[in-house]
């Protein structure tokens, strides 16, 4: 790589291996993940991204794509090649007449959630602020208001792009259909995101927040829940998971470190509702806590960021999409959401139904229209020394629940897995996208990824 070219085009936001910034700039959300980039490109507008990559299509060298640098599998980063980071590129421009949001590649969904609420808007996103906007929806979205207003893809109007040619192109349902279509659920296969068009909706004030239970009463609240979930109005929103609270939190200190089982609900609907909805919820079983009431939108997606899951601890990632919860499922979640690893180390069942299911499986990259939850297994430590153990938990954990799943699973909870794992996760829109990587990328430059690869000529 020719670094001096680098440095002259791009000053001092071409960042290398001898700079003194290069360690904080190759720093992602995962610190399992220790790569070493030959060189990091601070993006400020999308004609540096042209630049950064004619630089590297013309130097032969790998590419990875930087924007939030929450993906699990390190996915941001490359060793021994160059990084096209975003992180810079932060404006977002909400249009409140027409309720739409224009968002920046490298921008959080902290910075969107900031921008849209000042106007009571929110775009449908996920469950941490601090999530790239980019990464999250590219792999489709799902978080709170998910069952209300579906998939972050399901909001996405419009994308500007730079392809592995240069080329910046903008995608929409009236231009380079092809190239939208598979944006929505493809992931970072068919070249860099610089701007984002989304829908937004009306939501300031949500009824929200954790019920956690004891751990002894979690097959109770499961075998409700599972059924709840699946006829619940469209306006109730809720995750479950297996929890520990964490020491030093600002929760009660008689509950550190206890496990317990959780939902975190989020309802959208008249709020002199609320109360009377959630009044049977409360009766279920003896809640050790219940944090459940009137907050802003912006509230409930930041609320675990720093509490539960602040950058640079140790991640291990295992996924799948479930439709049903058998008994034995029950089982086998009590089992090991009762032996926690670790403080931070979870399990989550994300409701993908309601609006979801409203668009068809091949209206869209995202294949998975028809299921009930996306489930994610992580082992999750401050202690790097407890990587292995955290990982084998969540690994084991998997094992003994995915033969009871739907097949594929979410990949932006996917760690690398190979290529099988993409391709059950995109079941028989796998062909056609392999046939638009094959226009837009016939030489696979975009593959630090959950690879779709092009098709041989």
């Amino acid at each position: 790589m020719n670094t001096q070219i680098l440095k002259f085009t791009f000053k001092d936001r071409a960042i290398l291996p001898e700079d003194e910034a290069y360690d904080e700039a190759r720093t992602i959300y995962n610190a399992m993940i220790d790569k070493r980039p030959k060189a990091i490109v601070k993006c400020k507008e999308a004609q540096d991204v042209v630049q950064a990559v004619n630089f590297a299509r013309n130097e032969g060298v790998e590419v990875s794509i930087l924007s939030g640098g929450h993906n699990g599998a390190g996915l941001a980063l490359v060793d021994d090649g160059l990084v096209i980071d975003l992180s810079d590129m932060k404006e977002v421009h909400v249009n409140p007449e027409a309720k739409t949001a224009r968002v920046d590649g490298g921008c959080t969904w902290a910075d969107v959630d900031k921008a849209t609420h000042a106007h009571g808007l929110a775009v449908p996103s996920g469950l941490i602020s601090t999530t790239g906007v980019g990464g999250l929806t590219l792999g489709g979205g799902h978080g709170y208001l998910t069952r209300k207003y579906g998939l972050t893809i399901d909001n996405l109007l419009e994308v500007d792009v730079v392809l592995a040619d240069g080329r910046k192109v903008t995608a929409s349902e009236k231009e380079n259909e092809d190239l939208f279509w598979a944006v929505r659920g493809g992931g970072g296969n068919f070249g860099v995101i610089t701007s984002f068009l989304f829908k937004a909706h009306p939501v300031d004030t949500v009824y929200a927040g954790p019920i956690i239970w004891p751990i002894d009463q979690a097959d109770k609240i499961m075998r409700w829940y599972k059924d709840f979930i699946k006829d619940a109005p469209e306006d109730i929103y809720g995750w479950f998971g297996f929890h520990r609270v964490p020491t030093g939190s600002p929760l009660p200190e008689e509950l550190h470190s206890k496990h317990g089982c959780v939902i975190c609900w989020c309802y959208t609907g008249p709020m002199e509702k609320a109360e009377e909805i959630f009044k049977p919820i409360r009766e279920l079983g003896t809640p050790v806590l219940d944090l459940v009431g009137e907050m802003p939108f912006p509230a409930l997606q930041s609320m675990f960021d720093e509490m539960y899951y602040p950058p640079g601890l140790q991640w291990y990632w295992k996924a799948d999409f479930v439709n049903e919860i058998s008994d034995q499922a029950i089982e086998l979640h009590k089992e090991y959401g009762s032996n926690l690893p670790s403080e931070l180390s979870t399990m989550h069942l994300y409701p993908i139904n309601g609006a979801v299911h409203n668009v068809d499986k091949n209206d869209t990259a995202f294949s998975y229209r028809d299921v009930t939850w996306s489930r994610v297994i992580v082992g999750v430590d401050k202690d790097p020394t407890n990587a292995e153990k955290v990982s084998n938990w969540a690994k084991q954990y998997w094992e003994a629940l995915h033969p009871m799943s739907a097949g594929g699973g979410y990949v932006n909870f996917m760690m690398e897995e190979g290529e099988d794992r993409v391709k059950a996760t995109y079941r028989d829109n796998y062909e056609r996208l392999a046939k638009i990587k094959t226009k837009y990328d016939p030489d696979n430059f975009f593959h630090i990824n959950q690879n779709i690869k092009p098709l041989k000529s």
